[in-house]
């Protein structure tokens, strides 16, 4: 493929920049590029992410007039949009049916001129195309209101990845399977035998028309709450992917608790998708596996600790894999990919967790990881009182070089203990009566004669008559702490409330550097614990996992 470098006079632009520019879906795209000889061909980019030179892309557009009339599929979307309104799914499956069958009645609520565009683009393309430049669109839609209804393209493209060869002649099923997006996504073979649920039954409608439009024959998708009323309950897959609804609370633990499902351990009503987890590997066959897309919250909820555990325990959990940020709209944080493989016998299990930290990549990038994003971990080191599978914490860990930073800390603490003992300030016997027994004034007088203002957190000095380190240090003493705590023993600092000594502004400034250096001793004295504490934990990790040995 020709790499011509990106210019101002020579942009490179993707496909999705192209189907925006021409006012079509990404499906539509790819359909010009197989179908239109004369369609520019890649100037950079890679095979799955292909790039194309701006201005050849325009004239072509200029060309076949793509660029300029409104095209087929935005009318239809359009149609749908003014009929259906917020019942677009009704739509999509409306036109679905028609072009499954073009024959046949045609739907009551479809508008004619809906028929007629639906019935052209199959003509030019194929039925299949159209639904799934509709479902498309409809994806593209739901990604800009930001909701999780449907699953991302580049979710989808991780899965797959994930996934590899799929046997020709395996069972697939997706418990929650949507517009249908993950569960036609996965195996190349239009024989694969596929199975799904779906608890909208416009989606599952929708779902089961492009099984049939994509020549899917062997696809059952049907209607129904999976976790409440599983539709297939004696299904076992050799594949599961899932894509679960996330922080659902509402899922019926309540009239579950004795469901033989959970046999990892009874989810708690934050734990939603933990439940469809177990109803995943529930319907997974003897050696076969399940792909679930989890928020990044499950891989360290408290909540879970125990079905996590099990997980690890029993040799189930084969990888976690943490995604890009932005590769899943509705989720904040990068989502994460769980491996699960239900053993064929009890010594077919797992012995290590395969981490996979992809979160520094671009979400359109390599699925690859380099060798300093994976790491194979021991069921012993996962399985501690957090049972923390977050992939990052791992991979890190894994690649740390405890040399270096051991000997860092070790001059760090060395010179923030040197500097400690220099920062304690010089103070000689005074005469015993305390500085407040003497004349005094309170910061609320302070104040009122402008000498004093109230900042964040402490009062400061705005007067070369009053030295801020004196006052603040004052305002922390024993005499001003008593007056600030109550008869019940409560303490309620009230700055306005408090006295300083009356000094000239000499002695205020001795009693400030004094004040000063106790404060930088303090907080270096914090700092010093911090050290001690994480060098030891470093220590004590490297000399028991091997990084480290005790020196000759």
């Amino acid at each position: 493929m020709p790499q011509t470098p990106a210019t101002p006079t020579n942009p490179l632009v993707t496909g999705s920049e192209i189907a925006r520019i021409a006012g079509v879906t990404r499906a539509a795209v790819s359909n010009w590029r197989r179908r239109y000889d004369d369609f520019p061909a890649p100037a950079g980019g890679g095979a799955n992410s292909p790039l194309f030179d701006l201005t050849e892309v325009q004239a072509w557009l200029d060309k076949q007039r793509k660029g300029q009339d409104v095209t087929d599929e935005v009318q239809l979307w359009q149609v749908l949009r003014g009929t259906y309104g917020d019942d677009i799914l009704g739509g999509l499956a409306d036109v679905a049916q028609t072009l499954a069958a073009p024959g046949g009645e045609k739907p009551p609520a479809l508008p004619d001129q809906a028929v007629h565009l639906a019935r052209r683009m199959a003509e030019e393309r194929s039925a299949a195309d159209v639904a799934d430049g509709l479902a498309e669109r409809f994806t593209e839609s739901v990604r800009r209101a930001g909701s999780d209804q449907v699953t991302s393209p580049r979710v989808v493209r991780a899965v797959r990845h994930g996934i590899g060869e799929v046997a020709s002649d395996a069972v697939l099923f997706d418990p929650a399977c949507g517009i249908g997006t993950l569960l036609l996504a996965v195996g190349a073979e239009p024989g694969t035998r596929r199975y799904g649920q779906e608890t909208d039954a416009r989606s599952a409608r929708f779902a089961q028309l492009r099984a049939q439009l994509s020549e899917h024959s062997r696809t059952e998708v049907r209607h129904g709450d999976s976790l409440r009323a599983d539709r297939w309950p004696d299904l076992r897959a050799d594949l599961v992917v899932c894509d679960p609804p996330v922080s659902d609370t509402d899922w019926g633990r309540e009239d579950l608790l004795l469901d033989p499902r959970w046999e990892l351990g009874t989810p708690s009503r934050a734990e939603g998708e933990l439940a469809w987890l177990q109803h995943a590997y529930a319907h997974t066959a003897p050696g076969g596996r399940v792909i679930m897309v989890m928020p990044a919250s499950v891989a360290y909820r408290k909540a879970g600790r125990r079905i996590r555990a099990e997980l690890v325990r029993r040799g189930i959990l084969t990888q976690v894999t943490a995604l890009a940020p932005g590769t899943a709209v509705a989720h904040a944080l990068p989502v994460h990919l769980w491996h699960l493989r239900r053993p064929r016998t009890p010594d077919d299990v797992a012995t290590t967790v395969r981490m996979v930290d992809l979160t520094a990549n671009d979400p359109d990038g390599p699925l690859e990881p380099r060798p300093e994003q994976v790491t194979d971990v021991a069921q012993i080191d996962l399985l501690d009182d957090l049972v923390d599978l977050t992939p990052g914490r791992h991979v890190r860990e894994s690649h740390r070089d405890y040399v270096t930073e051991y000997d860092t800390l070790r001059r760090e603490l060395a010179e923030q203990v040197r500097r400690l003992g220099e920062l304690l300030p010089a103070l000689v016997a005074d005469e015993g009566t305390g500085a407040l027994e003497g004349a005094s004034i309170s910061v609320a007088d302070l104040v009122r004669a402008g000498l004093v203002e109230y900042a964040d957190p402490e009062p400061v000095s705005v007067s070369d008559q009053l030295d801020t380190d004196f006052l603040q240090g004052f305002l922390h003493s024993a005499a001003n702490s008593r007056r600030s705590t109550s008869a019940s023993g409560t303490f309620r600092f009230d700055g306005k409330g408090a006295r300083v000594p009356q000094m000239d502004i000499a002695a205020q400034r001795r009693y400030g550097a004094a004040f000063h250096a106790l404060r930088e001793f303090e907080e270096r004295s914090r700092r010093v614990a911090e050290l001690s504490r994480q060098i030891a934990a470093l220590a004590r990790d490297g000399l028991s996992n091997g990084a480290l040995r005790p020196g000759d």
